[in-house]
């Protein structure tokens, strides 16, 4: 008899507890965040770099609008970037120790300034002081033909590294990062 009252008060305390504390979830950000690394081969344990990052659309605005040339700029959406390097770097040509670092930028006509920052947990470039820039590169901008609706960041491998390419709109920023 104990063991069926027992039953029957805990079947009753799991029924009601559920019912009062159900969760209510947002919906979908409307800028998602994304994550790349180098190398992005699952397989391989020995990642060189990884990014987080949000990923704002252009819905009918200019790039020139939502990233304008010359301001400081949070490099998506959202909180600033994250970029991790799990080992020492040259990113754009400066030495980088490993370490997390937040991601900003300056978009420019022909060259965007890339931004290593000590300021972690950043929502956008708001409270952005140049005092805690841990490096600043210049990555060189191109056009393309193609539109890309959504702000992209990926790794391209090459010799001794890779480069990281930014893609939104029609443009497209490189900067290199070797070990």
């Amino acid at each position: 008899m104990k063991k069926l009252l027992t039953l029957t008060v805990f079947i009753f305390a799991l029924a009601f507890t559920t019912t009062v504390s159900a969760q209510k979830f947002s919906g979908l950000d409307k800028s998602p965040m994304d994550m790349a690394s180098f190398p992005s081969d699952y397989k391989v344990s020995d990642k060189v770099v990884r990014i987080t990052y949000g990923r704002p659309q252009l819905k009918g605005r200019s790039l020139s609008e939502l990233a304008p040339t010359g301001q400081v700029w949070r490099t998506g959406a959202n909180e600033a970037p994250e970029i991790t390097f799990y080992k020492d770097v040259k990113f754009g040509g400066k030495d980088i120790a490993a370490g997390t670092y937040a991601l900003l930028t300056i978009p420019g006509e022909k060259e965007w300034t890339i931004i290593l920052h000590d300021q972690l947990n950043q929502w956008g470039a708001y409270f952005y002081k140049d005092s805690m820039d841990v490096a600043r590169v210049m990555g060189t901008a191109s056009m393309v033909d193609s539109s890309l609706e959504e702000f992209s960041i990926s790794f391209k491998e090459v010799d001794g590294g890779a480069h990281m390419v930014m893609g939104w709109d029609k443009t497209r920023v490189a900067v290199p990062i070797m070990w």
